[in-house]
């Protein structure tokens, strides 16, 4: 975890020191939480990556166990309710809105119900594959094998032959907002703990948000030197990160 006074007070000391201006807790607010989701999904876009070059038997310098150890922190499983049950009584169809009962939802890892004493995983199949799939006696979904297809639009999960009222959901979450929040005293903002959350990623990501949110204000700030210098810090981590 990071501490979000720790990242403004060093985004603002090195956006001040040429002077080139101050940014507000507000415009800082949104250009952390945007430099925390970019790098929260630069996550998977790198682990797919690297699972594709051999790695080595050193834990703490493997890129891929460092990768699983920062994603791990989002992991989490949240029992959903069915709520809708199809009307036609020939498919047993039966609906679940991720939507509603897990709104972080970021990924889902497994879908998971307990039958005959044991965790059974839900496969999951295209909605092509599930008609082909209902086609033929030895290849339709089961008690013990059923099956599920899902509308990415609208995270609805749709479950077939004999679901359970619940379901287990294991899946990636979305980092919590991060605010920098503020007591007004004598027209100064000062820090407030109590009204702030702090960034969810891996302490080892301080100098990266620094780097993005610094990149993000030389917008804000009409600062294309400020920009520049941020974009160039950011590439040479990138590639360090890669060699």
């Amino acid at each position: 975890m990071v501490n979000v006074d720790t990242v403004y007070q060093r985004v603002l000391a090195l956006a001040n020191k040429e002077q080139r201006g101050y940014i507000t807790p507000q415009e800082f607010n949104l250009f952390a939480n945007q430099a925390q989701i970019d790098i929260f999904e630069q996550y998977f876009y790198d682990l797919n990556q690297f699972r594709r070059i051999p790695g080595n038997d050193t834990g703490h310098a493997d890129m891929v166990t460092i990768l699983e150890e920062k994603i791990s922190f989002f992991e989490a499983e949240e029992i959903v309710t069915r709520f809708d049950v199809n009307p036609d009584p020939d498919i047993e169809e039966f609906v679940y809105n991720l939507n509603n009962q897990i709104p972080n939802l970021y990924r889902i890892t497994n879908i998971r119900i307990y039958r005959q004493g044991k965790w059974r995983l839900v496969e999951r199949v295209s909605k092509k594959d599930f008609r082909q799939m209902n086609l033929g006696p030895l290849t339709q979904a089961t008690n013990l094998r059923p099956v599920y297809t899902i509308d990415g639009l609208n995270n609805l999960v749709t479950l077939f032959f004999d679901p359970p009222e619940t379901i287990t959901v294991d899946h990636i979450r979305r980092p919590n907002p991060v605010i920098w929040g503020f007591t007004n005293v004598n027209q100064t903002a000062l820090f407030n703990q109590g009204q702030s959350n702090n960034f969810e990623l891996h302490a080892s990501e301080e100098t990266d948000l620094v780097i993005k949110i610094l990149a993000l204000s030389g917008f804000t700030l009409k600062d294309e030197g400020l920009y520049s210098l941020a974009v160039q810090e950011d590439n040479k981590n990138i590639q360090q990160e890669k060699q």
